[in-house]
This record gives C-alpha cells, sequence and structure tokens, in this order.
C-alpha cells in the first residue's frame, strides 16, 4: 500500500510539476525576461518548490522526530547529486555535440556557487555541535551564513546572465500567445499548490517506507524523495533542450542547486528543536561529497569543451556522472542499513 501511495504521489508531482514549469515558461515569455535569468532564478525555484515543501513537511509533520532531519537535508542533497545527473541526461538526447559545449561559459559561476554552498553545508555536518551547534535561538547560525552566500552568489551570477542574455538568441512559444496574463497566474497558483501539497505528502510517505523497509532516513530522502521531487527539473530540462535553449535547462539545473542549499535556512526556521544540521546523521557528508565531485566534473566540462562526444551518444562527463551517482547511491544503501 505504501508503495501504491509513492507512485501516486510521484504521478501527481510529475504532472503538477510540469505544468508548473509550463506556466513559469509563459510568464517568462509575456514578461520578456531573459533566458539565462529566468532559468537561474525562476525556473530554479519552481521546479525546486517539491524539495522546500517535503524538508518543511518532514520538520513539522513527521511524527518520528529522528527521522525527520535526515528526510529533510536528505532530500535536499540527494536532489543536488540527481540535479547534476540530469545534465548526461541532457547530453544525451543532444545530438549535435556535447551539451556543455553548446551552454555558455558563464554556467561556471552559478556551478561554483553551488560548490561552495554544498561544502559549507557538508563543513556544518561535519562539525557537529562545534559548528551546527552555533545559534541564535532554535535557527542554526550556519544557515544564516548559507543563506547570506547564497544572496551574494546569485547577485555575481545574475551579472553575468545579463551580459549573456544582450548576445543570446530569444525563443519565441507561440503556443502561448492565446493565454492572457491573468490565465497564467491563476494556472501558475494552482499548479504551485499542487507541487507542495504532493511534496508534503512525500514527507509522510517517506517515513512510511523508512519504517516498513527498515532502509535509514537518510537513504530513502537522499534517493527516494530526492528522485521524485526532482521530476518537474527533468521535465522543464528536456523539453528546453529540444527547443534548443540549452542556456535555460543548464541554468535550471545549476539554479536548482544553489537554491536548494539555501532552503535549508529555510527549513531550519521550522525545526524549531535546535540547529538542523547538528541533528542530521554524518551519512549525509557522503551525498554532499558526491555532489561536489559531480559539481567538479561539469566545471571541467564547461571549461573545456570538446567538438564530439566521446561514446557516440554520451560525452565523456556523462559516464562519469553516471558512475559517482551510482557510487552515492550505493554507499547510502549501506550507511541507511547500517
Amino acid at each position: 500500500m505504501v508503495w501504491l501511495k509513492f507512485v501516486a504521489s510521484l504521478v501527481i508531482i510529475l504532472f503538477a510539476g510540469t505544468k508548473l514549469a509550463r506556466y513559469g515558461d509563459a510568464l517568462a515569455e509575456k514578461t520578456r525576461l531573459g533566458q539565462i535569468w529566468i532559468g537561474l532564478v525562476l525556473l530554479a525555484f519552481i521546479t525546486s518548490v517539491p524539495e522546500l515543501s517535503t524538508g518543511i513537511g518532514a520538520v513539522t509533520l513527521v511524527s518520528d522526530k529522528s527521522l525527520a532531519p535526515d528526510l529533510a537535508i536528505g532530500t535536499i542533497m540527494g536532489s543536488c547529486i540527481f540535479n547534476i545527473l540530469i545534465i548526461a541526461w541532457l547530453d544525451m538526447i543532444h545530438r549535435r555535440e556535447p551539451v556543455l559545449t553548446t551552454a555558455s561559459p558563464n554556467h561556471m559561476k552559478s556551478v561554483l556557487m553551488g560548490i561552495i554552498l554544498i561544502g559549507l553545508a557538508a563543513l556544518s555536518i561535519f562539525g557537529g555541535d562545534r559548528i551546527s551547534g552555533l545559534a541564535l535561538g532554535w535557527l542554526g547560525v550556519p544557515s544564516i551564513v548559507v543563506i547570506i552566500v547564497y544572496l551574494i552568489g546569485v547577485r555575481w551570477t545574475l551579472r553575468s546572465a545579463r551580459v549573456t542574455q544582450a548576445t543570446s538568441p530569444q525563443v519565441s512559444h507561440e503556443q502561448y500567445r492565446d493565454m492572457g496574463m491573468r490565465e497564467v497566474w491563476i494556472k501558475f497558483i494552482l499548479a504551485s499548490g499542487a507541487v507542495i501539497g504532493s511534496g508534503i505528502w512525500l514527507a509522510l510517505i517517506g517515513e512510511e517506507i523508512a519504517n516498513a523497509t527498515g532502509l535509514g532516513a537518510s537513504f530513502v530522502g537522499s534517493l527516494f524523495l530526492a528522485v521524485s521531487t526532482s521530476m518537474p527539473e527533468i521535465a522543464l530540462t528536456t523539453a528546453a533542450v529540444r527547443i534548443g535553449a540549452v542556456d535555460m535547462a543548464v541554468a535550471d539545473v545549476t539554479g536548482a542547486n544553489m537554491i536548494n542549499i539555501a532552503k535549508i535556512f529555510i527549513i531550519d526556521i521550522f525545526y524549531t528543536d535546535g540547529s538542523i544540521l547538528a541533528s542530521v546523521s554524518k551519512s549525509q557528508i557522503t551525498t554532499a561529497l558526491v555532489a561536489i565531485g559531480m559539481s567538479l566534473v561539469v566545471l571541467v566540462g564547461l571549461r573545456f569543451c570538446q567538438r564530439r562526444k566521446t561514446f557516440r551518444v554520451i560525452s565523456w562527463y556523462g559516464v562519469v556522472l553516471i558512475a559517482l551517482y551510482i557510487y552515492g547511491a550505493y554507499a547510502l544503501y549501506n550507511s541507511g542499513l547500517g
């Protein structure tokens, strides 16, 4: 029964997330904002709403308080590595040349900021109470540092995005011509509600799966919930590559990872039992290190562009990303059972 509910919630979040991305794209067209800006900020936030709702739901609604922190942070960390894995998928469906060769080098800044933010979270978890235990009231100081660094990083990356916006061709989506602004906003809000509601439901299902299977909350949060809540990113980025908007697709992935880590601050506000980074298991460090390693691979791919794919259908970095993700999943599975 629990797996049936998991599949049902997955279908809802995939459908609602896809609609949410579509109406966000319609808003992008009608407001005439740039492709990189839309992908990095608006669409990245839109498609990462499930992680936030799942994290808040985990710390506020899950009855087992020992599972809640790992479900919340595990979903965020797991989503980060799955988001980067999407680059490998985009490379496979981008048939003409390696996808990172087509993408703007300006994405290196958002990837670098993602590495810094993930590193800060990993360092806080590793330090335990010595670092994560520092708090203002119940809110952890590391969470405050994370949101400040995120805001600085967004400002830095958007400066480069403005330059890219001036030189990149804009794609016209004529299917939105008959949709009025009011209609788009209404449908956007309705889709947002569906994504948030199904995300909270996923948190409760994650607790049931952890208890029913004996798997740890780190494994359940980092893999099961992370994959399902990343479905909107897959739908959006696949559609973006199909229409030639590679920069929007890559910006959505890198921007979503920045926003994911920044959400630790918001989740920590709702977690009233102390600093949330001080309450998670050390197994979350494994996911963080894998995410950093995968991000470094993307950085190298962006820096050293190759003309042809190494293995005809996929580039070398796609293979490495898949291998790192499998390793991370295996390590989390072992820690979840241990």
